[in-house]
């Protein structure tokens, strides 16, 4: 047998809902004085399995904390055989657990999951990304005043947006505290919350309507200052431009944005 076929049949041993081996495989290996084949194998085969499950217990814990240990035991099991770690790193193990909840549990219940388990993916992204170079107070005091009305921002590396119809971050919140767990409850409007890493520290707030636009406005649809002053005037009047300054000064303190590259 070649080396490539032996280690194709040991990825397949590993991956296999069952811990007995391949007879065929089996037969290629020899056993030890203490540790016969068929033993050895099943070790490194639920081992395997293991690991791959402590991975998920610690990048999705609120769902662990909801679900109970057994259920999310079943859970992260089906998942592993479904979606196998495709990367030599174990930190995107988890990239497809919120699309995978979706698929296999019912609507009911997938909804409220998966909303929660893409809010703690979110930590994990933005813990692992790249820092960037965000703007801060005194880059925002050195520029000219006749520079303002073109300012235009993006977000820094760092910043996820996750869309909550549910009460996910209070869901979140208790498990992180360890207090009682909250029902899940539909929102009766969906907030857009950001999780971002600012200072080495990973940080979490929820927009209200008003602000959510204002920002997207600016990071996503590429308004500069004026535009978004302009934006705010339907709401806000003449006080438009005193807000733009309030959120703006507020992002830039929070660390989320940086200058939009021309």
């Amino acid at each position: 047998m070649r080396l490539i076929d032996w280690q194709l049949a040991f990825e397949q041993h590993l991956l296999s809902e069952s811990a007995v081996a391949n007879s065929g495989f089996a037969a290629t290996l020899l056993g030890g004085p203490t540790l016969d084949v068929d033993t050895g194998l099943a070790i490194y085969h639920n081992a395997y399995v293991s690991r791959l499950q402590e991975v998920l217990r610690h990048d999705f814990g609120a769902i662990r904390y909801w679900l109970g240990d057994d259920e999310f035991a079943v859970l992260t099991d089906a998942y592993v055989r479904r979606c196998p770690s495709a990367h030599y790193s174990l930190r995107w193990l988890g990239e497809r657990f919120p699309a995978f909840l979706v698929e296999h549990l019912v609507e009911e219940h997938s909804a409220p999951l998966a909303e929660l388990a893409r809010l703690e993916w979110a930590f994990t992204l933005a813990f692992d990304a790249p820092p960037g170079e965000p703007l801060d107070l005194n880059d925002m005091a050195q520029l000219p005043p006749e520079n303002w009305p073109g300012l235009q921002v993006s977000l820094a590396p760092t910043v996820q947006q996750v869309l909550c119809h549910f009460n996910s971050v209070a869901i979140w919140r208790a498990s992180r505290d360890e207090l009682d767990f909250p029902d899940s409850q539909a929102l009766e409007q969906a907030q857009m919350c950001l999780v971002w890493r600012h200072q080495n520290v990973c940080h979490y707030r929820s927009l209200e309507p008003a602000e959510a636009c204002a920002l997207a406005g600016m990071v996503t649809t590429g308004w500069n200052f004026s535009e978004l002053c302009t934006g705010l005037a339907v709401t806000y009047g003449e006080g438009a431009p005193l807000q733009a300054v309030t959120w703006l000064k507020q992002w830039i303190q929070d660390g989320l944005l940086e200058h939009r590259a021309s």
